[in-house]
């Protein structure tokens, strides 16, 4: 990226203010805006530890940020727009619909949604708008994850997902280009695929919840860093793949719901580890002890 950019990001909570942190690290202006004046209150702050942790050098990101209340002034220089609000479609719809009318025509407008498509999120633009919308799935921890998957919708045109892909590739993420738009893209429709055979398995009482754990982090997870899973199947072998798969997948699931454990945990207040209690139990000290080895990992990973 040869000149610096004017990023608006809206949302400042879990996703925006991590986000922004990526843009003005790498030099440029980073606007961020949230409906909620408590969490926008906090952003900078949190960037702020976000840098202190990774030991970068906290002023100099930080003079690249500002918060701002009205959405309209937020936007109304930007080069490109993120969104990073929560997964209500309405809301993103209606988001976007505003942020058309008050941001520049050349803006390049992007959603971080992680599930929903892209194409559905952009239904109430007119076409210029439309052909300026594109996917950009950050994942969380935004500031430390590389991944960004950038998806194109049949209206995106070509020039705006390259230079979002190239935007993104300069800020020093690794962006891949998802030419379809569906839904949950590319890593949330591996990763829930997983996830629904993990709570089948106890549903059905094959194991518990300690067990998924163990065996995902001590067996084909350590592998995942060097050796994804096309990669794999080529090491092992087609043959023994198509093997593999004829006995195997009969039995595997294919519910079209979500499993019924995780409603009766959910009626049951179980919603995970913010209660103490979700498919595993959690002490405060356990949730704390996670999310701490979780960025250190993450922060070891990516400075080598």
């Amino acid at each position: 990226m040869k000149k610096s950019i004017s990023v608006s990001v809206i949302g400042a909570g879990l996703m925006g203010h991590g986000i922004g942190q990526v843009f003005a690290r790498a030099g440029h202006a980073v606007v961020i805006t949230d409906s909620n004046k408590e969490i926008l209150n906090m952003a900078l702050a949190r960037v702020e530890s976000n840098l202190l942790d990774e030991g970068a050098d906290a002023p100099r990101v930080l003079c690249n940020m500002s918060v701002e209340e009205n959405l309209e002034i937020a936007v109304a220089e930007a080069d490109l727009v993120i969104e990073a609000v929560p997964e209500k479609l309405e809301l993103k719809q209606q988001l976007f619909s505003d942020v058309a009318r008050a941001a520049p025509r050349h803006a390049v407008l992007t959603s971080n949604t992680s599930v929903i498509p892209i194409t559905r999120i952009g239904e109430k633009l007119d076409s210029d708008a439309r052909s300026r919308l594109v996917g950009t799935h950050w994942w969380n921890p935004p500031h430390l994850v590389p991944l960004v998957e950038v998806i194109r919708t049949v209206h995106t045109s070509i020039e705006v997902f390259e230079q979002t892909y190239a935007w993104l590739e300069a800020v020093g993420k690794l962006p891949v280009k998802v030419h379809q738009d569906v839904t949950g893209f590319i890593g949330n429709r591996l990763q829930h695929a997983l996830w629904r055979e993990a709570i089948g398995l106890i549903d059905d009482g094959v194991c518990d919840a300690e067990a998924i754990d163990l065996v995902v982090k001590n067996s084909f997870g350590m592998r995942l860093p060097v050796l994804g899973p096309m990669e794999n199947a080529d090491l092992v072998g087609l043959e023994l793949t198509r093997d593999v798969h004829r006995i195997m997948f009969p039995s595997l699931k294919c519910n079209k719901t979500p499993s019924p454990l995780l409603d009766r945990l959910i009626e049951e207040g179980h919603t995970g580890m913010k209660v103490g209690q979700g498919l595993r139990s959690w002490t405060r000290e356990q949730a704390e002890n996670v999310h701490s080895e979780l960025a250190a990992h993450l922060i070891k990973m990516t400075s080598r």
